[in-house]
């Protein structure tokens, strides 16, 4: 099947997955799809979060027509992917925190993983640091304060760098730790890539930063080669709620101005 990658995400971080698309196929055809009027996810009930990921995933589906989905965002992938594969005739990608690479990679044996709270209470995530970094010491942090800073950043505003700071600290402590300090952490939001600058510049000491985007882009190689846009079309955006700010983020990342997402299952729009 030829098409577009599509992707999808509640928000922008699902950009921080097309910046690692791009690097690894510079001529595919992308497909950006965000439920920005539902953001953001990890507040919201599962069953109404299964229900709104499968409506707006087929709506955007029918739109761009792509050769694959991938669901660029982890409370989704946590929740949804099942029920969308069973939905869609494609094949369908999920983001899950790089626990693995990370303890790979980690000297100390002492890990941080940054998520939404939702991410970080999610029994799949306990099952990743079980099955991949059982010899690691984990330090969990769920900075959901994280996701609407990245959304002001990218829309044009100022990062709050105190407040980043604040939220940040215990993995800071974590870091000063004596003799198996903090040296590694995952970025268990696909937000949270598009602020390691500024992550890196606030940790006390050099840390690793380690997200999917590299392994998502090698799956979806495997899974829809080739990728290449046909007649150099544009990148297209697709949004449940279209608004300038969302422009400008998706312009940064090379996206059309989004177009309204229609979704035809009246009974997920309900907030």
């Amino acid at each position: 099947m030829t098409g577009p990658v599509l992707i999808f995400d509640s928000g922008v971080g699902g950009l921080s997955v097309a910046a690692a698309l791009r690097r690894h196929y510079p001529e595919a055809a992308l497909c950006y799809a965000c439920d920005n009027a539902w953001l953001p996810y990890g507040l919201r009930p599962d069953a109404a979060l299964v229900r709104r990921i499968v409506a707006v995933c087929t709506a955007a589906v029918e739109a761009c027509r792509p050769a694959v989905l991938v669901v660029a965002c982890n409370t989704a992938s946590t929740l949804a992917l099942e029920p969308l594969r069973r939905a869609l005739a494609i094949p369908v990608v999920g983001t899950v925190p790089a626990i693995k690479p990370a303890a790979a990679l980690s000297r100390t044996r002492h890990l941080g993983l940054l998520a939404t709270s939702a991410t970080v209470r999610r029994p799949y995530t306990q099952r990743l640091i079980e099955r991949f970094a059982a010899d690691c010491r984990v330090t969990c942090l769920a900075a959901d304060a994280l996701v609407g800073e990245a959304e002001t950043w990218l829309g044009g505003g100022e990062l709050d760098a105190a407040r980043l700071d604040a939220a940040l600290a215990p993995l800071w402590q974590a870091a000063r730790a004596g003799a198996a300090p903090l040296d590694t952490v995952v970025l268990g939001c696909t937000h949270f890539p598009l602020l390691t600058p500024t992550l890196s510049a606030l940790a006390p000491t050099p840390l690793a930063w380690i997200d999917s985007g590299d392994a998502i882009a090698r799956r979806v190689g495997q899974l829809a080669a080739p990728l290449a846009a046909a007649g150099g079309e544009r990148s297209r955006g697709l949004a449940t709620a279209p608004n300038a700010v969302l422009a400008r983020a998706l312009a940064a990342y090379g996206f059309q101005p989004p177009a309204p997402l229609a979704l035809a299952d009246a009974g997920a729009v309900a907030h």
